[in-house]
């Protein structure tokens, strides 16, 4: 009887392993890249569930400015729950970067912001059930996949790929309750 509860515990333990959280149904892994869940939360708007979005450093920090800051590194990783259109995706992100940046600051950024939305648009729709990564590559850039796939040449600056961070961990966040979810805090 002992052996069979051990085997059941180990098995389960096996089928859970590598999986730091659920959100809304999504098994985040505690790994992604070699880079470590530093939390994840649901986005929503309105009365919709969007995406559940995990974000990945070298190692956990706990404040939005070494999050932001910090070396290395970054993987945000969303999982759509519902279908958008790209476009209207694409006008998310790029609202949400408006909100916490100057008009100046706007202004430096907009060639790769377009560089963004252009692979962005590229996919058409971000469908219920797909996996979309942006990722910062130290020597390469910030780096769009959709799928696994990358969509679109990587897009220089490390100053970009903090600018997008802000989006969900700026003065500004498109969703207080999600900042908090992705800084490790239970909301």
């Amino acid at each position: 009887m002992a052996s069979r509860i051990l085997a059941f515990l180990i098995l389960l333990f096996v089928t859970y392993a590598g999986f730091a959280m659920e959100v809304s149904g999504v098994k985040l892994p505690d790994e992604d890249q070699k880079l470590i869940l530093n939390g994840a939360g649901l986005r929503k708007r309105a009365f919709f569930q969007v995406y559940v979005i995990g974000l990945y450093l070298p190692e956990k920090k706990a404040s939005a400015a070494d999050a932001i800051a910090g070396p290395g590194p970054k993987r945000v990783a969303m999982h759509m729950l519902r279908d958008v259109n790209a476009a209207d995706f694409a006008g998310a992100l790029n609202d949400g970067m408006k909100d916490n940046h100057s008009e100046a600051e706007m202004k430096a950024l907009e060639p790769r912001i377009k560089q963004l939305l252009e692979a962005m648009n590229a996919m058409k729709e971000a469908k219920k059930g797909m996996r979309i990564t942006l990722d910062w590559v130290p020597a390469a850039g910030t780096q769009l996949t959709v799928e696994g796939k990358p969509s679109g040449a990587p897009i220089p600056g490390e100053d970009f790929y903090r600018a997008l961070l802000k989006i969900w961990l700026g003065e500004h966040p498109v969703q207080d309750d999600l900042k908090k979810s992705l800084l490790g805090e239970k909301t």
